[in-house]
């Protein structure tokens, strides 16, 4: 049974009944968390540049059509192909049938959420083309047959034993510490760069004044998956541009320490477009598909225009005491966490989202994470407060805001708890409602729970020769 967002109460019970990987996510989502205090601990101007940050992205918000249009005029200049994708569907058709066109029948992958948006692996793989991922948690996961957990880290939910069972199954190989299994996975990949005929890229950031196409990596895959094929394909979402260097200037100040704990990454690498004459390597083609996929609706709601400010750092992830208790499969959606929970709710239709929407505790961890000031906690709430206008709120859910205004005005928590009282004292009724197994459980272990009588006032006892 795949994982959807409409069963992430589901989804979730199982994954904190499995104590191996509850341990391994505390490790792994600690060990990131830790290297982000490090690194920000080490820049007395963090804040400074989240303001910087956050600025050049709502920059490129207000200013999307025209900053999009000049990235399509100097890109094409530079001789890259611009292709626009309203959807997946879309953006598939056109790498798909680019690749049977050209010939292509083995594509090399560089780590790109988007593509996971897209389903393009699969997409390929149902045309006959072979596909690799060749990231080194890209590569884990996929041999076992998993989407990516985390944004920055596609493996995290797997121990080194696990990893190294998966490879001596799968590959015949095995090793014991990281670098011999991370010699394992290079040994496997370095034959499929050379072979393969076209490269797939996601897109850190576009600059539109000099028709850039940045990417960041720390392992080198990249550089082969672009420079070995003779085509590249960089796909990304449509709002990852910005105006000129400075304003990437800004953007690289806060991705790499907020993301990895790093001053800069491994590599960054800037691609200007194809191979030129007298150049001995590169593609000789390169395409960007730029897509849509909703979020040209998402930048005309006020409220949930802000998630498109993301920079896919992972920050929200790591920081999250839901994501870290789940792990990130449990969520059902390409993107997990806190950042995940928004863009589902936003891009998805929300009765298959909101349970989304509620998997937060509130405790705004997210929002002073993130490097480019997205309020996430405001943002879920605006969807619960849709959801609940629409009917789609989970009854537990309505349940639980019910209670939370209750204690907020005295007068109506009296008056509840007086008609609970008179109707169903023990709560029975209440726990076989539909969708509060839960509380039916809790309240089968419990002896003498419900709601007992109110204490006698004061002048009450003094008349019945009390209070002593």
């Amino acid at each position: 049974m795949s994982a959807r967002p409409g069963r992430f109460s589901e989804q979730a019970s199982r994954a904190v009944a499995n104590p191996g990987l509850r341990a391994v996510m505390r490790r792994a989502v600690a060990h990131l968390a830790g290297l982000r205090a490090k690194a920000l601990a080490a820049m007395p101007d963090v804040e400074a540049r989240r303001d910087r940050a956050a600025a050049v992205r709502q920059r490129t918000l207000d200013n999307l059509p025209d900053l999009l249009e000049r990235l399509e005029e100097t890109l094409t200049r530079a001789g890259v192909q611009v292709h626009y994708a309203l959807d997946a569907a879309e953006a598939n058709a056109f790498i798909g049938g680019l690749a049977l066109d050209r010939g292509v029948t083995r594509v090399v992958k560089g780590k790109s959420m988007v593509t996971e948006e897209l389903g393009l692996n699969a997409y390929l793989q149902g045309l006959g083309v072979e596909v690799f991922e060749t990231d080194l948690g890209e590569y884990i996961v996929q041999l076992a047959g998993q989407p990516p957990s985390h944004i920055i880290s596609p493996a995290l939910h797997l121990s080194r034993a696990e990893i190294a069972d998966l490879f001596a199954r799968k590959l015949g190989q095995g090793g014991e510490t990281a670098s011999e299994l991370t010699q394992v996975a290079r040994r496997e990949l370095r034959e499929k760069f050379v072979t393969a005929g076209m490269g797939v890229t996601g897109v850190n950031v576009a600059v539109a004044a000099s028709g850039t196409l940045v990417l960041v990596e720390n392992e080198g895959n990249i550089r082969l998956s672009t420079a070995c094929p003779d085509i590249h394909v960089a796909v990304m979402t449509l709002e990852k541009v910005v105006g000129n260097f400075a304003d990437l200037a800004d953007i690289l100040d806060v991705l790499p320490p907020f993301a990895t704990g790093q001053t800069m990454p491994g590599s960054l690498s800037l691609f200007f477009g194809p191979r030129r004459l007298g150049e001995s390597d590169g593609p000789r083609e390169v395409h960007l598909v730029i897509l849509d996929n909703g979020r040209s609706r998402v930048l005309a709601d006020p409220v949930l225009a802000q998630i498109l400010r993301c920079i896919r750092c992972g920050a929200c992830l790591n920081v999250c005491p839901v994501y870290a208790a789940v792990g990130g499969h449990a969520y059902g959606s390409t993107y997990p966490g806190p950042m995940g929970a928004v863009l589902a709710g936003a891009l998805e239709p929300l009765d298959s989202s909101v349970p989304l929407a509620f998997a937060c505790t509130m405790c705004g961890a997210c929002a002073q994470a993130c490097p480019v000031r997205i309020d996430h906690p405001a943002v879920l709430l605006e969807l619960r407060r849709r959801a609940t206008a629409a009917g789609l709120a989970p009854l537990p859910e309505v349940l639980a805001w019910a209670y939370a205004f209750a204690l907020r005005h005295p007068a109506a928590y009296r008056a509840a708890v007086g008609l609970l009282r008179g109707l169903d004292p023990e709560l029975t009724r209440v726990a076989a409602m539909p969708g509060l197994e839960g509380l039916a459980a809790y309240l089968g272990q419990r002896e003498g729970l419900g709601l007992k009588p109110p204490f006698a006032s004061e002048d009450e006892k003094k008349e019945n020769g009390g209070g002593k």
